[in-house]
């Protein structure tokens, strides 16, 4: 473990030290990638404050929003009922290597799922791809390293590219089609409101 805290106390710690700590916005990306996609079921896992979870039931998805953090749930829904989707969203609270949601999911969503406290993200992101439904999507984003000039206090952490999340997958031969696998760009506004460039990658699988 990278930090003394547990897991949900550091989550819990993280937002509470701001009134809100995302933009409210969804990832641009995600957007991107899940806006053609037919609406059925979907999972997000570390939802945190919710906005791919509103963004995804406004659109006509039912969705299960997951997140460790209590307090990021909390404020998750009340956005939730605010922008009038609470009904077509169930939150659950789950440290993820230890469990995980029920059931199989038309896309599976993974956005940003890093920690500085321990997290099995291989074995997360392998029950990830196993409640995916035939003919549904995975869909993983992940940084590719610390913001600039941010010294990195773990150098124990990894940070995956594209390929290597694959094979940590180890999917099943011919059962999956590889939609998106890239390495990108991206701007962030960090909470202090400096826009930096950011490299992150995308993951895109359909189970066939």
């Amino acid at each position: 473990m990278t930090t003394e805290q547990l897991p949900g106390e550091y989550w819990n710690e993280f937002y509470s030290e701001h009134e809100q700590v995302w933009s409210g916005k969804p990832n641009v990306l995600f957007a991107e990638e899940v806006s053609e996609l037919t609406p059925g079921r979907a999972l997000d896992l570390g939802c945190g404050e919710g906005a791919d979870a509103i963004w995804l039931a406004q659109r006509g998805w039912s969705v299960t929003a997951v997140d460790i953090s209590s307090v990021a749930l909390g404020r998750a829904a009340e956005h939730a009922r605010a922008a009038g989707v609470g009904e077509r969203i169930e939150w659950e609270q789950h440290e993820l290597g230890k469990s995980f949601p029920d059931g199989e999911f038309d896309l599976v969503s993974a956005q940003f799922l890093h920690s500085k406290t321990e997290l099995p993200r291989d074995g997360i992101l392998r029950r990830a791809a196993a409640a995916v439904a035939l003919g549904g999507v995975l869909l993983i984003e992940g940084h590719l390293g610390f913001p600039p000039g941010e010294h990195n206090p773990h150098p124990d952490i990894h940070f995956p590219g594209p390929d290597e999340v694959i094979e940590s997958l180890a999917l099943p031969d011919g059962e999956w089609e590889t939609l998106v696998s890239r390495e990108h760009e991206r701007a962030q506004v960090m909470r202090d409101g400096e826009l930096v460039n950011r490299r992150d990658c995308t993951v895109k699988l359909r189970r066939r």
